[in-house]
């Protein structure tokens, strides 16, 4: 046994020595490349699973930026030695602003504004919208139902409502089919307002997009619901009174 365990040590040791020696070269053969390329070698070899969408150089003079496709970002030394994980902040006159962040809503707006409207459920203003905001809701959601609830107070002020189905249970659940069922109803609307109001929904199938809102919102870092997204693609978690939703929207505090 102590043979065997000592031989363990010594072929660990020898496969930790020859992934040193491997990753040492690599660097070497990147360091007369481009940076861009350089790291995406080293990403490549290390963490082949990393869906990456972008790299590009950031602010701070060589240090590079990593954007990967859930919009987290890295960055990495110049030579792509180090790298570090986490957002970017930029000390500006009302405070420090998280660049991150700045660029995940850019790209939330992006592929929100890919989702064709006909796929939502939509309350509408009836004197025309002065803004929108894009909801990704759960039937089964009891600050959802707040949210609804002053659904009246939001049109008033000329705020179009978008939802977006994301059952928090997850897909193929009691919630899923619910929002299925909202969705396919022949009122969409009126099926959802009752639903809110603790109605029951009559069980319906159609072609639908809940498993697609779904994947979305996990693509834009939605974590709970409601998840309020702002046209500027700002998200809001949780729920935000009608009044204190429309001073974010319009500029002005109701």
């Amino acid at each position: 046994m102590t043979f065997i365990k000592r031989k363990s040590i010594v072929c660990s040791a020898f496969l930790l020595l020859c992934t040193s020696f491997f990753f040492q070269n690599l660097i070497a053969q990147s360091s007369d490349e481009d940076p861009i390329a350089s790291i995406r070698a080293v990403i490549e070899a290390t963490q082949p699973n990393m869906q990456v969408t972008d790299i590009t150089a950031s602010p701070v003079s060589g240090l590079y930026e990593i954007t990967m496709s859930n919009g987290q970002t890295l960055f990495a030394s110049e030579d792509a030695r180090f790298f570090i994980p986490g957002d970017l902040y930029e000390a500006m006159p009302e405070g420090l602003v998280n660049l991150g962040e700045l660029k995940r809503n850019v790209i939330r707006a992006d592929k929100i504004a890919a989702v064709p409207e006909s796929e939502m459920i939509i309350f509408e203003p009836e004197d025309g919208r002065k803004a929108t905001v894009t909801v990704f809701t759960d039937v089964d959601c009891p600050y959802c139902r707040q949210l609804h609830g002053e659904m009246s107070r939001l049109n008033e002020l000329g705020i179009a409502v978008r939802y977006l189905g994301y059952p928090r249970t997850g897909l193929d659940t009691e919630t899923h089919h619910k929002m299925i069922s909202a969705w396919c109803a022949d009122d969409p609307n009126a099926m959802f307002t009752s639903s809110t109001r603790g109605g029951t929904i009559p069980e319906v199938e159609c072609d639908n997009p809940i498993a697609d809102h779904y994947q979305l919102g996990r693509e834009v870092g939605v974590t709970g619901t409601p998840a309020l997204v702002l046209e500027d693609g700002t998200i809001l978690p949780g729920y935000v009174p009608a009044d204190t939703l429309a001073g974010y929207l319009l500029g002005t505090a109701q």
